[in-house]
């Protein structure tokens, strides 16, 4: 019978494949169990007491590294300097330490151009003979000589050469450029107490100066006295208004000297000289600059102290007076001003 064949051979045929390993497929709950029991086991493992070879702290610290001779360093050096294997200097290869100095040298010239470009554009709007920008003019300062080492203090003895000797070597130093025959020379007669323009002349061009001779200094030019009355316990001083260029002092008007006593006796300064006079006189105005200027003499007053009381420190305040002149600034003692002391001696 054809349909009991059928059956009886899929029947065979099942049984042909079944396989009698029971591990094959094995219940799903069996490997949970298992799991389970390794991860109890873990953790009473790691909650178990520390035996007493755990708690000898001293085998878990790092070992002490041994000590290197010098002869190793020595050869550590080396090394580093130059290594043979791999033919290195100071850590690096040949190719390496050309692209390295290549970038650097390309890095500086890059930054050294840039800063080239920066100053020269920045040159190119300064001007070397007058200031770029000039919104406010101060008014001038004034300062005096002799002085040593910047000290506005003369002390002296009139009977001790040495002790003002110094201070003639000073004021001849001073009055040098001033010799008549340099002035002739450099410098032109210009007419008096008017200012002496030349602005119509080219930015560049060459300004001429007055003549400020040393003989119109009087008893004071070191002439006729070498020791510009030192040694007569009657010392000469110069005054001088600070240059300041374009400046016109004055508004029009000279400006002019006064000398007072600052500390001490008004008594004890006694009579006072100027030469050539006390007034800075408006033809050597305005000033120019060292570039166009360039053999200008600044004008200056002399004073003598002919009545000085001796052994008796004086201190003296001499001070510009004219329009536009500031002489009494708290924070400034230059400003407008100067002061120094004597202590003059017989």
């Amino acid at each position: 019978m054809e349909p009991n064949s059928t059956a009886g051979g899929a029947e065979e045929e099942h049984h042909g494949n079944y396989s009698p390993n029971p591990s094959a497929e094995a219940p799903p709950g069996k490997h949970a169990v298992s799991e389970a029991l390794e991860e109890v086991q873990e953790e009473l493992i790691e909650h178990q007491p520390l035996e007493q070879e755990d708690l000898n702290f001293e085998k878990w610290k790092p070992k002490p590294k041994p000590k290197r001779t010098l002869h190793e360093k020595a050869g550590d050096v080396k090394t580093y300097l130059w290594n043979a294997e791999t033919r290195e200097f100071m850590g690096r290869t040949g190719h390496s330490w050309f692209l390295i100095i290549l970038f650097y040298t390309a890095l500086y010239a890059f930054l050294a151009a840039m800063f080239g470009a920066c100053m020269w554009c920045l040159m190119l709007s300064i001007s070397p003979y007058h200031p770029t920008h000039n919104d406010r003019v101060m008014p001038p300062g004034m300062t005096m000589s002799p002085q040593l080492d910047g000290h506005y203090e003369i002390a002296f003895n009139a009977s001790d050469r040495k002790s003002w000797k110094k201070y003639a070597k000073l004021m001849e130093e001073q009055l040098r450029p001033y010799n008549d025959a340099v002035q002739e020379q450099r410098n032109i007669q210009c007419p008096q107490d008017v200012y002496f323009m030349q602005d119509e002349q080219g930015e560049s061009a060459e300004r001429k100066a007055c003549q400020f001779k040393r003989s119109w200094l009087g008893e004071c030019s070191g002439l006729q006295d070498p020791h510009f009355g030192f040694s007569q316990g009657k010392p000469c001083i110069l005054l001088r208004m600070n240059r300041i260029l374009g400046y016109l002092p004055g508004q029009g008007t000279p400006v002019n000297v006064t000398c007072g006593v600052k500390k001490g006796a008004p008594e004890s300064l006694g009579e006072l000289q100027f030469f050539p006079k006390s007034i800075f006189n408006l033809m050597y105005y305005p000033y120019y600059g060292k570039l166009r200027h360039v053999n200008y003499t600044a004008p200056v007053v002399a004073v003598r102290f002919n009545g000085l009381q001796y052994d008796t420190h004086i201190v003296v305040k001499c001070k510009l007076n004219g329009k536009g002149i500031i002489n009494d600034s708290p924070t400034d003692r230059f400003l407008g001003s100067v002061s120094f002391s004597f202590d003059v001696g017989a």
